[in-house]
């Protein structure tokens, strides 16, 4: 709830320099407010009835404000993409919900999370609804497979990204999975499936970020990276790590976003090298801000996201396997080096870079009004500016929030030694990310060309999001169009057309017998008069 007023409130406040002059100033006020009352009323939910409304609410203004440039094919499209999908994870949410309601009659949340509900249900019962309500997650979460809506979500206005797709709708799937989690918990097969998942899609979209050339779709794929590394530190039995890590992100993920759109808004494209040839290491606020946010996520101390990312690899190295810690090993040098990819590009322009992609302009809506008013810039600089010290500081409230939250689920207790080794093994593959980006983008004379670029098939593979929207485009064409749409498009035409026509031919065909003997001819019907009294004269008499 703290997190969510918090940035809402800084969000809001930027957008009034950032929206300025926008003809729909008022309508995204109003898309705005009513996500910041589902959103907040959802994390009050008592009951899971009471969240999942919520939950669908906060789906329709996600849909509201990435379409908010209706205009825009592309912005109509992603919101449109975006509803569908996360409506999909949604249908097996309220599978789940219903499952749990029809075998313990009741949704609410401090019931279920009771230690009664493993005697009233079976291990069968709880994994099933488990994994139902994880399909919920995943939707709205963006998380394996169901997660290449984000970064076409990107289309919206920034402070939506910012606050949307960023810190709040997306964690929510996050806030669930803590909310749940003594749930959760009572079924390890449940949870060895989430740990799959939020490892699957860390990676994936770590690599996602490799090669993409969008600021905002850097972060977008960022942030489904960094929510798969929460719910791997959930499903790894630290309660507190990935609530932790929830908390500092939405800091500091906020603040790239509005970093970002301080450049979007002033240079007038997302294309990275665009933003670097346009001058955009003059911004020195924005500038700062985003370097700042960019330790953060990286992980370097002292910032926020060191302290909270180091719990989540101690609950990982606490797991008997050694392929948890392996991938957020790997999770924690692909995140440093894509990262500091962008800042490297942005604070060093080279005349050698590649040439900016001619489709990553901004819409005309960010060039509307004066630039150079100070109130604007007042609006959006004074919420980088405390994001920032959220990010410097919210690290030290480790202890205190850990004594904050409740229940024995609190902490998880991982050895001394194990974690002491982790601290200089994480930090010393964020620097080797680092310094593979600053040889790669930084360094004088580069050519700001990546090592994945230079080969062909796997920058294909990472650009192409491992080819996810082209398998779920095929599946559509062929499984439901083709298939189901083609059945049902038969059925229509042979069973239920053919037989109207078939229905209205008989007719026809019994309507004109009918006519002849209702032709209005007298002789006619004389002579079918005399007939019948003959006929009835012969039987009678004779």
């Amino acid at each position: 709830l703290t997190v969510v007023a918090s940035i809402c409130l800084l969000v809001q406040v930027y957008s009034l320099g950032y929206m300025a002059g926008d003809p729909g100033f008022a309508r995204y006020y109003a898309f705005m407010s009513l996500f910041a009352w589902a959103m907040t009323s959802m994390t009050l939910a008592p009951s899971l009835f009471q969240l999942y409304v919520f939950w669908e609410l906060v789906g329709l203004a996600s849909y509201l404000l990435i379409g908010f440039w209706f205009d825009k094919w592309r912005a109509s499209e992603a919101g449109k993409k975006a509803f569908v999908m996360t409506r999909l994870g949604d249908v097996a949410f309220l599978l789940g919900l219903l499952l749990v309601l029809t075998q313990l009659g009741d949704l609410d949340i401090l019931a279920l999370n009771a230690p009664e509900t493993a005697a009233r249900l079976s291990p069968g019962l709880i994994t099933l609804s488990s994994l139902l309500i994880f399909g919920g997650i995943i939707g709205k979460s963006a998380q394996f497979p169901l997660l290449t809506w984000l970064p076409d979500a990107m289309e919206g206005p920034t402070p939506v990204s910012a606050l949307l797709h960023s810190a709040t709708m997306v964690a929510a799937g996050v806030f669930l999975f803590a909310r749940l989690f003594p749930f959760f918990g009572l079924s390890p097969a449940a949870m060895a499936v989430f740990l799959t998942v939020g490892t699957l899609s860390m990676l994936l979209a770590a690599t996602m970020a490799m090669v993409s050339r969008d600021i905002k779709q850097v972060f977008a794929y960022s942030t489904i990276s960094q929510l798969g590394l929460m719910i791997m530190g959930l499903a790894a039995g630290g309660y507190f790590a990935g609530v932790f890590h929830l908390t500092t992100h939405a800091g500091f993920k906020a603040l790239l976003f509005l970093c970002a759109g301080v450049f979007i808004h002033h240079c007038g494209s997302n294309d990275l090298f665009a933003i670097a040839r346009a001058g955009g290491r003059r911004l020195k606020t924005a500038m700062v801000c985003m370097i700042i946010g960019a330790a953060a996520l990286s992980g370097l101390p002292p910032l926020s996201g060191f302290f909270s990312k180091e719990l989540i690899l101690a609950a990982l190295a606490a797991r008997p396997s050694a392929v948890w810690l392996a991938a957020g090993m790997l999770g924690v040098f692909l995140t440093a080096y894509y990262t500091f990819r962008l800042i490297f590009i942005i604070l060093f322009p080279s005349a050698n870079a590649p040439a900016p992609a001619e489709d990553q302009a901004a819409p005309a809506a960010h060039a509307s009004g004066d630039h150079d008013d100070p109130r604007r810039k007042r609006a959006m600089a004074l919420p980088l500016v405390a994001l920032a010290a959220i990010t410097v500081l919210l690290g030290l409230a480790q202890t205190p929030l850990a004594a904050f939250l409740p229940g024995p689920q609190a902490l998880t207790p991982v050895p001394a030694g194990h974690h002491r080794a982790l601290l200089f093994w994480a930090v010393g593959l964020t620097l080797a990310g680092l310094l593979l980006a600053w040889l790669e983008f930084g360094r004088p004379r580069s050519r700001q060309v990546g090592f994945v670029e230079k080969i062909p098939p796997l920058y294909l593979l990472f650009s192409q999001r491992w080819f996810l929207d082209r398998f779920y485009r095929q599946l559509l064409d062929r499984v439901l169009y083709r298939g189901l749409a083609g059945f049902c498009t038969w059925n229509d035409r042979r069973v239920i057309d053919d037989g109207i026509d078939g229905l209205a031919r008989t007719a026809a065909r019994a309507g004109g017998l009918l006519e002849r003997a209702l032709s209005g001819m007298i002789q006619f019907r004389l002579m079918v008069i005399f007939v019948s009294m003959a006929l009835l004269g012969f039987y009678f008499f004779l």
